[in-house]
């Protein structure tokens, strides 16, 4: 097995020249296999094997440095610097990372997660290591699919002003996580029929057709119109931009990308490689649904079908039926995702009322603008989006949706902890940047009847509301409790004495648990569904805090801004001393592994909540 050569980084440079197909092939095996078992990301990763293979061959690691783009496709990357064994915990606890982590190896130089990333940091790396005088080599990797990213236009405007080395490695699959939009995808892939080419072509040969011989010349230049293209256009952009273009070039040569690799070398500048590859190559079901196996759980090798069915709905099924059915009964209803029409849960609106749905590319600062437009201009827009990639718009929601009060609605998917992505992916910082914001009203639904409920609330609301619920089966409990939702108001589910437990969205359901422990061990304990973070329901705050000895709120979300430290602040305000517990998750990022497990680690499972109230109340 030529893989089990492959022990450090640069090994792969003592294999001959006729290993290297053969190693591509077991490379793509083993990452099925193992992928298989573990679940992550597919179908990007068969696609730069011998992109990566490549790079690694002409490049020296870790001295010189590569920046992958948000960071998914690096799995390659990993089995070339020696951690083959990793992926037997691959996206576990204290397992290996699905993400470049610079703390897991020095060849990965750089953390990403999230998209249009790279070319920014690459050209941070460039300036730092012309300042120290170094020589090394700065390769961005970043997809076609990124480039529907702003920052990735502002990172290029300042990379035309080079005067040293950058090698900006363009990796053109079509895909983003769903197919590519917008104006850089029809660049991209609408070569051919670009006007000056169409033209100068339909002249030419118009031309031909008049000359004696001029069909035996037409049938030459057609087998050559792939160079004719090139020099005419390809490209165009990003030289008169100020950077060098080479390509495209085909992503599975790896001979003619080292070539290339060596022409860019030389250059004094940045320069772009566009690379052509195919997602999922090599694998028959990757390749005919790359979307299915951009993020894939565990499957069965032979046909690709998940090795455990959902027999439960999750929340953004519940998301995307109440969107549906809403889009029939009001015009005016539109909806806005950047890039993951199928994630959030948009594909059957999308299907049904195409007109009214919007998918921008990576481009969540823009998505969130032009719903403030649309939203200016009448229409009602629901921005669905998860929580860890809205962060990236909180200027927008600040500056041009929350300052002119307009009614958007943010459908805000994947909020708490979500687990195997990681730190860069866990949804727990939402309750605490969109409550700074004046004008922002904020829910999170304890089940899934109370998240259709807040959604058809929300889209009635006059102003800037956000919903945030989890990723995973959507909890069908407390099906009895179905008060009408109130702005600002909590729905006490049950009232007692002594303990009371506030709960915040999914929150409900731990506290339930813990409330049948605690009276298990003999105390009364009233349980109340928060519903509203902002704005508090301060009278319910103050009635419990008069009837109770002990409050305890709950959340998944940081501590730092969140819905108890507001409620804390609250009570220190008013000069009420009711002892408070504060359930959330710690002011710190937290890493890959199973939810429950997460769970545990940061102390939001039942036996720590419960273990945690029985000790304060006892010393009280």
């Amino acid at each position: 097995m030529i893989l089990e050569k492959i022990n450090q980084a640069n090994d792969i440079q003592k294999l001959s020249k006729e290993e290297w197909g053969p190693l591509a092939a077991e490379i793509r095996q083993f990452l099925i296999e193992k992928i298989s078992v573990t679940g992550g990301h597919l179908a990007s990763n068969l696609g730069v094997v011998e992109l990566t293979m490549a790079m690694h061959l002409f490049f020296h690691f870790p001295e010189d440095k590569v920046v992958w783009d948000v960071g998914h496709q690096a799995y390659t990357h990993k089995l070339l610097t020696g951690r083959r064994a990793g992926f037997d915990v691959l996206r576990k606890y204290g397992g290996m990372s699905g993400f470049p982590k610079r703390k897991e190896s020095e060849c990965d130089c750089f953390d990403t997660g999230h998209s249009s990333t790279s070319i920014s940091a690459g050209i941070g790396l460039v300036k730092a290591r012309d300042l120290q005088g170094g020589t090394q080599a700065v390769v961005s990797v970043i997809g076609d699919g990124a480039l529907t990213g702003g920052m990735a236009y502002e990172a290029l405007n300042n990379a035309s002003q080079l005067k040293s080395n950058f090698i900006i490695v363009l990796n053109d699959n079509q895909m983003s996580i769903a197919p590519n939009v917008g104006g850089m995808s029809n660049y991209l892939n609408g070569l051919r029929t670009a006007g000056a080419y169409t033209g100068f072509k339909e002249g030419l040969q118009n031309t031909l057709e008049l000359l004696p011989g001029g069909e035996r010349v037409i049938r030459q230049l057609k087998k050559t119109k792939s160079g004719l293209k090139q020099l005419i256009i390809p490209g165009m952009l990003f030289e008169n931009m100020g950077i060098t273009y080479l390509g495209p070039v085909d992503g599975h040569d790896i001979d003619q990308m080292m070539k290339t690799f060596g022409e860019a070398r030389r250059l004094k500048q940045a320069v772009i490689i566009h690379v052509k590859t195919v997602k999922g190559k090599g694998y028959e079901p990757a390749e005919r649904h790359p979307a299915r196996f951009h993020g894939a759980e565990p499957f069965q090798i032979e046909n690709g079908l998940p090795k455990s069915t959902r027999t439960k709905a999750n929340y953004t099924d519940v998301f995307s039926t109440v969107m549906r059915k809403m889009g029939d009964r009001d015009e005016k209803l539109v909806a806005i995702t950047a890039a993951m029409p199928d994630g959030t849960g948009l594909k059957r609106f999308r299907n049904m009322f195409p007109e009214r749905f919007f998918d921008v590319g990576i481009a969540e600062e823009h998505a969130v603008t032009f719903a403030a437009g649309l939203a200016a201009g009448g229409m009602k827009p629901v921005v669905a989006v998860y929580s860890s990639f809205l962060q990236r718009a909180y200027d927008q929601i600040l500056h041009d949706v929350c300052i002119q009060n307009l009614h958007v609605v943010f459908a805000i998917d994947r909020a708490g902890l979500v687990g195997s992505d990681g730190e860069t992916h866990q949804g727990i910082f939402d309750l605490s940047y969109l409550s700074s914001i004046p004008n922002m009203t904020l829910l999170a639904p304890k089940n899934k009847w109370e998240l259709s409920d807040m959604l058809k609330f929300a889209l009635k609301y006059q102003g800037p509301i956000a919903i945030r619920y989890p990723r995973g089966e959507a909890y069908d409990g407390l099906g009895e409790f179905r008060r009408p939702i109130q702005t600002g108001k909590s729905e006490v589910i049950y009232e007692e004495g002594e303990i009371a437990l506030l709960a915040v969205g999914s929150m409900v359901k731990t506290a339930e648990q813990v409330r049948r422990r605690i009276k298990e061990i003999g105390y009364h304990c009233s349980l109340v569904n928060v519903r509203f973070v902002k704005p508090l329901d301060e009278d319910t705050i103050l009635e419990l805090a008069k009837s109770h000895r002990l409050l305890v709120t709950l959340e998944e979300n940081v501590r730092c801004g969140g819905f108890g430290q507001q409620v804390q602040d609250f009570l220190c305000a008013r000069g009420i001393t009711t002892e408070l517990i504060n359930v959330s998750i710690p002011d710190e990022y937290v890493e890959h592994g199973n939810v429950e497990l997460l769970y545990q680690e940061v102390g939001l499972d039942a036996q720590t909540v419960v273990k945690r109230i029985v000790t304060r109340y006892v010393s009280m």
